[in-house]
């Protein structure tokens, strides 16, 4: 057997190990580019990292297509659109009664400020600072407030509350838009006693109105009975002061009674006169 290998040999082998680095070369270059390029889905802004260390001098990536420097670089989408956290809480009011009621809480990172949210809170910023600080705001709201209060007073508290989460919250680059709270729930017992002081107070109230109708009943019948008591009084003042008026007429006239009579005659005679105490029937005949 030969010592020294063919040309041939040498070819093939020099050609195969060109396109194995050109296939390698493909690939890095592949691997390159492909690591090049970072997409930030809608919706989203993108947290630009140098070595896992967030670039707080970059500003967070619109959403789209981005170019960074491959291995060195990368980039963490973190969601920016309307978000919703739910969170049931339990506290005690001024007056120790036990209150329970969800508060619902939409809000979005801010979207120019998601960079230092992450650096300082990650993406579990949820659990970190929204649940603590829902829970901690409604049990110092409620306890600046009596059961009952929490019920009549409902658009102040809500209103407190509402004002401390979102102060809270803004510290830690997080936006609310809207928080619900929903009704306060307490216990059976304190429940009937609320139920037994509306009906004492609405059962107060419609006493209270059946006795005003009664004054007012009473006062319409006092008016009506005075009124129709001046008519009589009016009434037989008029027939007095008429009857004093003919008397006088009478004594001052003899003949006044006479012309009395000639108005109220309706021009008939009578069926029975008596004359000279003569009495005779005067029957009256068809014309």
């Amino acid at each position: 057997m030969s010592r020294y290998q063919s040309p041939k040999v040498d070819v093939n082998f020099n050609a195969a190990k060109g396109v194995a680095i050109g296939i390698i070369i493909l690939i890095l270059i592949g691997v390159m580019a492909f690591a090049s390029v970072k997409i930030v889905d809608a919706g989203h802004r993108g947290v630009l990292l140098h070595w896992s260390a967030v670039d707080l001098a970059s500003p967070p990536l619109d959403e789209g297509l981005h170019f960074v420097v491959p291995f060195q670089d990368d980039v963490v989408d973190i969601e920016v659109r309307t978000l919703k956290y739910e969170k049931d809480t339990r506290s005690a009011s001024k007056d120790l009664q036990t209150v329970e009621t969800t508060v619902t809480v939409n809000y979005h990172p801010d979207k120019e400020s998601v960079h230092r949210l992450y650096k300082n809170l990650g993406l579990d910023y949820e659990n970190r600072v929204i649940q603590p600080a829902i829970e901690e705001t409604v049990k110092q709201v409620t306890a600046n407030y009596n059961a009952e209060e929490l019920i009549t007073k409902r658009p102040l508290v809500k209103a407190d509350i509402e004002s401390a989460i979102s102060e809270r919250l803004n510290q830690f680059e997080v936006v609310t838009e809207v928080i619900s709270i929903t009704d306060f729930e307490f216990s059976a017992l304190f429940d009937s006693a609320i139920e037994a002081k509306v009906e004492a107070e609405q059962n107060a109230l419609k006493a209270e109105n059946d006795l005003r109708r009664i004054e007012v009943e009473a006062k319409q019948r006092e008016a009506n009975a005075m009124g129709l008591a001046n008519a009589n009084v009016a009434e037989a003042k008029g027939e007095a002061e008429a009857i004093g008026i003919i008397n006088k007429a009478l004594s001052e006239n003899p003949n006044y009674l006479e012309w009395l009579k000639t108005q109220a005659w309706d021009g008939k005679l009578p069926l029975v006169v008596g004359e000279g105490g003569t009495p005779f029937i005067q029957i009256p005949t068809n014309p």
